[in-house]
Parts: C-alpha cells; structure tokens; sequence
C-alpha cells in the first residue's frame, strides 16, 4: 500500500468514477491508474469500487469505510508537511482563504492589507466561490479558511465561528419615492420590482422569510450573485436593490441612496470556517485574528481540539 494508491482511491471519488480524469488530475495514465486500484483491492483482498464491465460506477461498503480512513491519512501527511514548513519557512508559503464576492470586495480589503504587510512572503490566494463550493474547498483541503454567511455551520468536518452581523439595506435611485416613506415597510417595498441576491447567496433567506412573515410575495426581477451587479441594474432602473448594508459606500455609489431597513430584516451572521484536523500554520491564526480580535490562535486551538473528540 502506498500514497499513490490513496490519492487514487480518494480522487476517483472526487471525479466521479471516471478514470480519464483522474489520471489527468494526477498526471499519469489511466491504466496506471487501473493498475494501482487492483493493486490495492488484491492487497486488501475486498472490492473497493462497484464495477459495470470496466467501468466504475460506486464505492462498495468496504469502499465506503475505507475512503474515511484514506482522506485522513492524506489529511495527516500534508498536515506533515504543514509542521515541517511552519518551522523551516515560519513567514513563508501559501494561504487558501474561499470565500464570496461580498466578503472579499467589501470585508477583507483592510484585513488582506494588514496580513500582506505583516507577511509579505506568504502567497495569500482569495478563491470567490458560492457558499456550497466553500464547504467542498475546505473539507477536501483545498483551502485553509472559509468565510461566508451560509452553509459553514453545522457542518460535521467543519469548526465554524461567528465572524460579524449585519443587516440588509434597500437601495434606490436618488429621488425614487421609497425615500419618503418614514418608516420604510415592507408593504410599500413590495409595490416596486426588486433586484436582490441568487437563491443561498448573502442572506436571500431572510429576505425570504420576511415578506413570507408579513404574508407578501415581491416581485423579484433579477437576481444575481454580487453586490455590485445589483447596483448597477439598480441605477438603471431595473428596481429596488436589496443587499448587504456593507455593500453601499455614498463616496462610490454616486446616484444611489442606502434606506435604512434594519427594523424589515432578520441580522444575518457570517462565519468563518476552518477543517476539523486541519493544520494551520502560524500566518493563517494571523489572518483569522485580524478579521476578528476575539479569534486568537489559542481560542481556534481550543474549539478544533473540541470538535475532534
């Protein structure tokens, strides 16, 4: 048995039993690939995979027990190698921080430039993904940090803390007739079309559950991934812009009014997320200390601990 044939056993998972790409992702060739499965399955002595002809099609039950056992021996051999870089390159590296286009465009620019001028020889990568792509990135290892509103909690590979709360903000035009009215309803909200976040993105769901609440049904024209894609159907005129309150700068969004809708929605919490196991170098406690003072090294130490036992 060697690594080779772990990495393979792990990968055809991932690539969803198809050979051809696995042998791609792992630079070899498929019958290399092949080979080593039936190395292993005769080391073994089971059937790992459930065949139809040549093709793999699932993993058996002792397939499925062992898949556990390989991804966290592959966890724990780059955890290995993490240990040996944080003593022999203790400023120098990689950090993988996945997130959504909110945080890293209106959230972490002052966080990415404290961590750069405090580690300048760390590569630090900002992979912009959906929340659902996050969670993959950080239980397969992809990524060392995870930081986004939905889907992080209650994850089982998973140890998530809350980051920050906010609240969502509806944005008009200057002059739209929303502006006058004191206070701001969802009743009168929902006589204009509405531009806000795609399903599982930013908070969609309490803007769901509040006009559900109050037994109203907006008229959602457009929906889309980010902030600034809202704002900018919004200055067109397409409709009423809801998004994330931290998402509207005056100084910027020239021609654009923020409505004060605190009191319309639930706060939403983002969170921030790292994998259970999942050793970090000295550089990333940093950077989660810089989005949050009260997530010291110690206390990230502390809850991981926890969770794996």
């Amino acid at each position: 048995m060697n690594f080779q044939q772990l990495r393979i056993v792990r990968e055809t998972v991932r690539q969803g039993f198809n050979l051809t790409e696995v042998a791609n992702v792992l630079f070899t060739s498929q019958s290399g690939v092949s080979k080593h499965i039936k190395d292993l399955e005769d080391e073994l002595g089971i059937e790992l995979f459930i065949r139809k002809g040549k093709r793999l099609l699932g993993l058996t039950e002792p397939g499925k027990e062992l898949l556990e056992v390989v991804e966290r021996l592959l966890l724990d051999a780059q955890n290995i190698r993490q240990v040996a870089d944080q003593f022999s390159k203790r400023d120098q590296g990689q950090l993988i921080v996945a997130t959504t286009h909110t945080q890293a465009r209106y959230v972490l620019p002052q966080v990415v430039t404290q961590f750069k001028a405090a580690f300048p020889k760390v590569q630090l990568v900002l992979h912009q993904a959906s929340p659902s792509e996050i969670v993959q990135l950080l239980t397969t290892g992809e990524a060392d940090i995870g930081i986004a509103t939905e889907a992080l909690d209650n994850v089982p590979l998973l140890t998530s803390f809350p980051y920050y709360s906010w609240h969502h903000a509806v944005i008009v035009p200057e002059g739209h007739p929303l502006e006058r009215e004191q206070p701001l309803s969802l009743q009168a909200l929902a006589r204009f079309p509405v531009v806000t976040y795609h399903e599982g993105f930013t908070g969609r769901a309490r803007i769901d559950h509040s006009f559900a609440s109050a037994g109203l049904q907006p008229d959602i024209v457009m929906t889309a991934l980010d902030s600034d894609v809202i704002k900018t159907y919004v200055e067109l005129g397409l409709g009423v812009g809801i998004t994330a309150s931290q998402a509207f700068n005056p100084a910027r969004d020239i021609g654009l009014r923020a409505l004060d809708s605190r009191h319309l929605f639930e706060a939403s919490t983002t969170r921030l997320a790292v994998r259970t196991g999942h050793y970090l170098r000295g550089f990333a406690y940093r950077f989660i200390e810089l989005c949050s003072a009260g997530l010291s090294e110690e206390h990230v130490r502390q809850h991981m601990s926890h969770a794996a036992h």
